[in-house]
């Protein structure tokens, strides 16, 4: 009798699989943690193999199931990728295929392109992070390709435009919502996409989710009905502030076939050293974050209170009933984010920033450091004071993201730098 695997009847968790699935020793002669493959090319086993290859990079041929396909050129495809993007799909739930990016705006442009087309819509949330929205509002709109912003958090809006939109082709959700930490029913998005599809003939529009600031540990956008994840690897699945990084999940193989060919075309793929480096930080992406989020929502609630900050926007902290239910329905913890909106306008943001002695004044997120900055003139300097007032994007506001340090040394550096000198 062949013994059963004990998998079958209880699946091993994320934490679990991500150490034990999607590398395999024997093809790194035995080494128990992949190695670094720096060639630029590879070998082919036989020129009936190299056609078969390059059928498949240029998505005239797919990868039957349990196929090997030889390597080609590293601007394609190398074992690093490779062995990245087999781990990473076990962080995040509802994923079947992932790939790897140079950026994260490599991942979100090339996802956008790969499925939009000249005469298409693109509903977007706002606020965004300030790049994406440039390259909606910048790029895309010359190439024909219209973006529709609606507000985060106003689920009736947002379907509405779902619903009335011509030539819808996606919908991309960021949530929580940089820097304002607003959410964005996810579920909801999906069900109104599902619906218009219902309604209405034609291609079924895409829902493409910006899961940086709360995934993969808090947030699961594809087990709510989502089909892309995008991530800037560089935020807290790298951790280190120190490579850049973009992934994309999906919870179809056949979405994430659609971008591949356009990944090999621009040569915006991750190369191998870091591969490899963000491939060993997968293990203690949950780790480092349960620990940020901790210590995030102990300053934010302390904060709260204090007489410089007029408000502290923090989803645990979260007022309006409908964005509480949001938070309580699709996040497990509050993460590591937070903004300040502090009395006094950009002045007493500047003078707060200066005071720091710990936390450093610098964009990017996620790392095990605490970072802060000022949104209105650095992540979103770009937008029109229209646009600010659209995003709640103010003066006074400072963004801040919690790290690994002691919580109660970081909670004394925020409280002397609001102190008024």
């Amino acid at each position: 009798m062949i013994p059963s695997n004990p998998r079958d009847t209880h699946p091993l968790r994320p934490t679990t699989r991500i150490l034990t699935e999607g590398f395999d020793p024997s093809l790194s002669v035995g080494s128990a943690r992949p190695a670094v493959f720096r060639s630029s090319t590879y070998v082919f086993s036989s020129p009936e193999a190299a056609e078969h290859a390059f059928d498949v990079a240029a998505g005239r041929a797919s990868v039957r199931q349990g196929e090997t396909v030889d390597l080609i050129y590293s601007r394609f495809n190398h074992p690093n990728a490779e062995i990245l993007e087999s781990q990473i799909v076990n962080l995040e739930t509802e994923a079947t295929a992932a790939l790897a990016f140079n950026s994260g705006m490599a991942a979100i442009m090339t996802s956008l392109l790969g499925f939009l087309r000249p005469g298409q819509s693109l509903i977007y949330t706002i606020p965004i992070y300030g790049g994406t929205q440039h390259f909606i509002q910048n790029f895309l709109a010359k190439w024909g390709i219209a973006g529709i912003p609606v507000h985060a958090g106003r689920g009736d809006l947002l379907d509405a435009s779902i619903r009335s939109t011509e030539n819808l082709g996606a919908v991309l959700i960021e949530t929580p919502a940089n820097p304002t930490l607003v959410m964005t029913d996810i579920r909801r998005a999906c069900s109104a996409v599902a619906a218009r599809t219902r309604s209405a003939a034609g291609e079924r529009p895409l829902v493409m989710v910006d899961n940086t600031l709360l995934g993969p540990a808090f947030q699961h956008p594809l087990a709510l009905g989502a089909d892309l994840t995008l991530y800037s690897g560089t935020k807290y699945l790298s951790g280190f502030s120190d490579m850049l990084a973009g992934i994309v999940l999906g919870r179809e193989p056949h979405l994430i076939e659609r971008i591949r060919p356009l990944r090999g075309l621009f040569g915006n793929i991750l190369q191998p050293d870091e591969c490899w480096m963000l491939s060993g930080r997968l293990p203690t992406v949950r780790l480092r974050m349960n620990r940020a989020s901790k210590n995030a929502q102990r300053i934010a609630e302390r904060l709260e209170h204090h007489p410089g900050v007029k408000r502290v926007l923090y989803p645990s902290l979260l007022e309006d009933a409908a964005q509480r239910r949001i938070y309580e329905q699709q996040c497990d913890f509050p993460g590591a984010m937070f903004s300040l909106e502090l009395e006094g306008g950009k002045a007493a943001a500047f003078d707060f920033l200066r005071r720091l002695h710990i936390a450093r004044n610098a964009v990017s997120l996620g790392g095990v450091e605490s970072l802060a900055c000022h949104p209105k003139t650095t992540t979103h300097s770009g937008f029109t004071e229209q646009e600010f007032a659209e995003a709640g994007i103010t003066d006074g506001l400072v963004r801040v993201s919690v790290g690994i340090e002691h919580w109660r040394d970081l909670l004394d550096d925020f409280e002397q730098a609001l102190r008024e000198r």
